[in-house]
């Protein structure tokens, strides 16, 4: 547990610097003279550097450790950050997003770190503990930005962040502790140059073994999600009026919803339901949330739909993940929570441009019904889960 809370600190703390930057970089780029496709490009960068660099901080993880891997990240950060505050033209943010991109792929290994540091029982609710603190730093950051904006100038934020990330490396440099062991590490160090690749493939061409079904549920699950949650605004806007004054308490709502139920609920329905019936649960709530969503005409159906996302992915992520790591060897879980994340940032760069061509043709709702049919589909990957999930090597 005490792994656990340092961890979670340094999550909160880089999380809060991230989402500091991300709402002024719309601002800035326009400023800059930029196009509506240029912003798309460069707020798109991020998920690109993510997803090229998941599976090499895999590799780099499992044979040098998690903590090398997660203080490399961080310094990564800070740098990007310094790069955004002193950007006085697009192509420079663009630069900063990639950089940032690449320092954010730690994020399976940030989950291998918890999969090696608890006991299978306590996974699932350890990683909703730490996306519970990456959700408190998504809550708290964007208004942090804004005040520093206004009170110090336009530098202020991204200076900041990278102060943030400084001192929150120098924090895990101090209290980090090694999760891997040796006997792991050099397993993995002698493992092909080619594995990555191979595990990429092996998802596709292998697609019904247990961790493979994982990773779709995961990728699909994360697409529909995060790829319709960026149109909220235009359902807010074309059906309740809400302005870019007012739309932020609705993300708050939401954001804190999120954290509500990964720190109340997600251990004790872990606990009585274990992990694969728990992210059924999840994928049943996601697709309700989502498909309510293109069908609310009042707050109450609103708030509702609100209410169900949040729960689903609270149960779904932390779940599939935690399965994951249970059917994996353990000398591979950062190379396989790595193509997780690959997976998952492929399915975020491809749902929001699908779902905003859906916009386009058939209306701001559409997307979020198809996303929630995806979703429920995926239930049957979940078949016979728990049987495989008990026969995989411990």
């Amino acid at each position: 547990m005490g792994k656990l809370v340092v961890l979670m600190f340094v999550a909160f703390v880089d999380m809060v610097g991230s989402s500091m930057i991300l709402p002024l970089i719309p601002y800035y780029a326009t400023r800059m003279g930029a196009t509506g496709l240029a912003v798309g490009v460069i707020l798109a960068a991020f998920s690109l550097g993510q997803l090229v660099s998941a599976p090499a901080w895999g590799r780099f993880s499992d044979r040098h450790g998690r903590r090398p891997a997660i203080l490399l990240g961080l310094a990564l950060s800070a740098i990007s950050y310094v790069l955004f505050a002193f950007s006085n033209f697009p192509a420079m943010l663009l630069v900063f997003r990639l950089v940032q991109g690449i320092g954010g792929g730690t994020v399976g290994v940030l989950q291998a770190y918890v999969a090696d540091s608890m006991s299978q029982d306590d996974r699932a609710k350890s990683l909703g503990w730490l996306s519970a603190a990456t959700s408190l730093g998504v809550v708290i950051g964007p208004a942090f930005g804004s005040f520093l904006t206004i009170a110090w100038g336009r530098r202020a934020p991204g200076l900041a962040a990278a102060a943030l990330c400084v001192a929150i490396g120098a924090f895990a440099w101090q209290y980090l502790q090694e999760s891997t062991d040796e006997a792991a590490r050099l397993s993995s160090a002698a493992r092909r140059p080619r594995a990555g690749r191979d595990a990429l493939a092996r998802v596709v061409t292998h697609s019904n073994e247990p961790a493979s079904r994982l990773i779709w549920i995961y990728a699909i699950g994360m697409g529909a999600f995060y790829g319709t949650s960026q149109l909220l605004p235009l359902v807010l806007s074309s059906r309740f009026g809400v302005t870019e004054q007012t739309v932020g308490w609705f993300f708050m709502y939401f954001g804190l919803m999120g954290v509500i139920i990964r720190t109340l609920l997600l251990g004790p329905a872990v606990n009585r339901l274990k992990e694969a019936r728990v992210a059924r649960w999840g994928l049943v709530l996601l697709a309700a949330g989502l498909s309510l969503t293109a069908l609310s005409t009042n707050y109450l159906e609103l708030f509702t739909a609100f209410t169900l996302m949040p729960l689903g992915t609270a149960f779904l992520f932390p779940c599939i993940t935690a399965l994951l790591s249970r059917v994996v060897p353990k000398n591979d879980r950062g190379l396989q929570m790595g193509v997780q994340q690959t997976y998952g940032g492929i399915s975020r760069v491809a749902f929001p441009i699908a779902a905003g061509a859906m916009v386009d043709y058939f209306g701001a709702g559409v997307p979020f019904m198809v996303a929630g049919v995806l979703v429920l589909f995926t239930l049957a990957l979940t078949s016979s889960l728990e049987g495989l999930v008990s026969a995989a090597p411990t």
